[in-house]
This record gives C-alpha cells, sequence and structure tokens, in this order.
C-alpha cells in the first residue's frame, strides 16, 4: 500500500493552506463539469481528502462515495456539514474496491500524481474502470509537467515564493519523480511530498490498456482549449460499451 503523506500534521492545516482552492469561483466549474458527467447516476471520487468537491456535488444531488487513504483527511470531512450524504472507504486508490458501479469517476487536483510509480497509476485506471458502468467516464485533473521551466543542470522549479510560503519542485527527469517542497517562515511548518509527474499521452495509453478511450481534454473546468501553453489539463476517458 501507499504511504500516507497526508496524515495528522498535514490534515491539520491542509484546508487552510489551500484555502483559494475551496473558493466557490474555483469549486463551483468543477461540480458543474462533473455532476453533468454523472448525471443520475453516482460519482467515485479517488482521494476525496477533506471534501472539497465531494461535498458540494453531492449537495448537488450526486450520490457520492469517496476512497482515501488518509484517515486524518477524512476526519476533516466528517466533521463538515453534508458528511452524512457522503460514503468514504479507507483505503489506497490503486486497489481499493468498493460496492456498486458508478457514471462517474474522478481525481482532481493532481492526486494522480501520489502515486509514484506506473504500475499504480496504471492500476488506478484498472481500478477506475472497474468500477465505471459501461460509458462511464474517468476524469482527471492533472498539471502538464513543467520541465521548459528547468535549464539543463537544475533540479528546482520554484511556484510560489512570498512571505507566507515558499514552494519548490524538486524534478527528477530520469524517473518522472518529483518532490513538491512546502515551507511556511511564519510558523516554520515544512511538507516535502513525492510524486511522479505524467504526460498526457501517457495518460491516454493508461486508458487504452484498461479498456478506455479519451473523450474530450480541455484546460481547464470551464472547458477552455488545450494547447500548447496549457499548464495543466482536465481529461474524460469513457469505459467501452461491454
Amino acid at each position: 500500500m501507499p504511504e500516507d503523506h497526508f496524515g495528522e500534521e498535514v490534515a491539520a492545516w491542509y484546508d487552510e493552506s489551500s484555502a483559494d482552492m475551496f473558493e466557490p469561483a474555483v469549486v463551483t466549474p468543477v461540480v458543474d463539469f462533473l455532476a453533468d458527467l454523472a448525471g443520475e447516476g453516482a460519482a467515485l471520487e479517488l482521494g476525496i481528502g477533506t471534501g472539497r468537491i465531494g461535498l458540494p456535488l453531492a449537495q448537488r444531488g450526486v450520490r457520492v462515495h469517496g476512497i482515501d487513504l488518509s484517515t486524518a483527511m477524512v476526519e476533516r470531512l466528517r466533521a463538515k456539514p453534508g458528511a452524512e450524504n457522503v460514503g468514504v472507504t479507507i483505503g489506497d486508490l490503486a486497489g481499493t474496491t468498493v460496492d456498486g458501479t458508478f457514471s462517474l469517476a474522478y481525481l482532481v487536483f493532481n492526486t494522480i500524481n501520489n502515486l509514484t510509480t506506473q504500475a499504480e497509476q496504471v492500476a488506478c485506471f484498472r481500478n477506475a474502470a472497474s468500477h465505471l458502468e459501461p460509458g462511464g467516464c474517468f476524469v482527471i485533473e492533472v498539471g502538464v509537467p513543467a520541465l521548459r521551466l528547468l535549464p539543463p543542470g537544475q533540479r528546482f522549479v520554484p511556484f510560489d515564493v512570498s512571505p507566507e510560503h515558499l514552494g519548490f519542485d524538486e524534478y527528477d527527469v530520469v524517473d518522472q519523480g518529483l518532490v513538491s517542497h512546502h515551507y511556511r517562515p511564519r510558523d516554520g511548518r515544512q511538507a516535502s511530498t513525492p510524486f511522479r509527474y505524467v504526460w498526457p499521452s501517457e495518460l491516454d495509453l493508461m486508458a487504452l490498456i484498461t479498456g478506455m478511450a479519451l473523450r474530450e481534454r480541455w484546460s481547464g473546468w470551464n472547458r477552455e482549449p488545450f494547447t500548447s501553453e496549457s499548464t495543466k489539463h482536465v481529461s474524460v476517458w469513457e469505459k467501452g460499451a461491454a
């Protein structure tokens, strides 16, 4: 089972540190997009965390079940209004199964990168496909690897430098590894989390070998066109009819 990097120390300040991601202007387009794909069916969130997306999606009338490895993050979800309408199973994204089938499975906010080997990422695709009804969709939101910002011989790319937060990504271009370093000078908090970055074409291949095919790809939840300058993508793969 993958290591849990979102224990009590991280969970205690996760919502605060990601406050901008909880703003209605950010959350509403995500929920609109996912609710449209879910239709009358149920949705499975892989990596539900503290419920940033799962809770408002359930409030829209979609039946939501989540899987997450971190009991500390799920405890925060359980303390929020509406949590009684969301089922959660503790386990890893690549192998944990739940009862029933879903019209939608999804991962947001770079969660696929928390699986730090290619084999685990493929297993996650296989797990999502196994839960989907024929014609169901698997959605991933993830950044495009920022290697264009990495000069030869360097490993670090700063992504946030402010009095409140210093953030640096450390790349391993041989193994597609990335460690995200976070420092908060005012209170001394720090965290370093390992990831595996993955290319859109690689994700498409993972989908194909698990019985799904690319249906659409955008650079954001408002369906902005995906271009060579896009820094992230929202991709939708559809499970083939039985």
